[in-house]
């Protein structure tokens, strides 16, 4: 199971997901262009020592990153699905996409994935942290299709 941001904005939440991928065993794949330089302090430091045991790709552009699917369902996580991540059935080879944090995903990306899905939440609050959205629906994904570590 692999995790794919979107253009993603903010160094600290990117450092957080790599610490996800590796801690779970998810690698991660960065869609470019990213709001901050790759080398940024921020990264390293929210993602610790961790980062040495996560596997992580660098995309130019959402084409280049398109081609490395090879047949994986992608699943966007966005709140204008209609269906949630505990209704959905995940696959073990499924990539999770997450759009950046201000404006998600643009209508051509969210077009080209196998599904949306979204996050049960309260009404009255708009969206989750990045960081915490792809641990939840990382969890419940390998907790359904049995690949949580030991």
């Amino acid at each position: 199971m692999r995790i794919a941001l979107f253009e993603p904005e903010i160094a600290g939440n990117v450092g957080s997901v790599l610490r996800l991928g590796a801690c779970l065993g998810a690698a991660i794949d960065l869609i470019e262009p990213m709001g901050f330089a790759w080398d940024d302090r921020r990264v390293r430091r929210t993602a610790m020592d961790y980062i040495d045991h996560v596997s992580v790709t660098r995309h130019q552009d959402f084409d280049a990153f398109k081609q490395t699917l090879a047949g994986s369902r992608l699943i966007l996580f966005t709140t204008k699905a209609a269906e949630d991540a505990y209704t959905f059935h995940f696959e073990a080879d499924d990539v999770l996409l997450f759009g950046k944090e201000s404006a998600g995903v643009p209508a051509i990306v969210a077009e080209a994935c196998d599904a949306r899905v979204r996050l049960p939440m309260r009404a009255e609050v708009r969206s989750l942290n990045l960081a915490t959205s792809a641990a939840l629906a990382l969890g419940e994904a390998l907790r359904q299709t049995g690949g949580l570590p030991a």
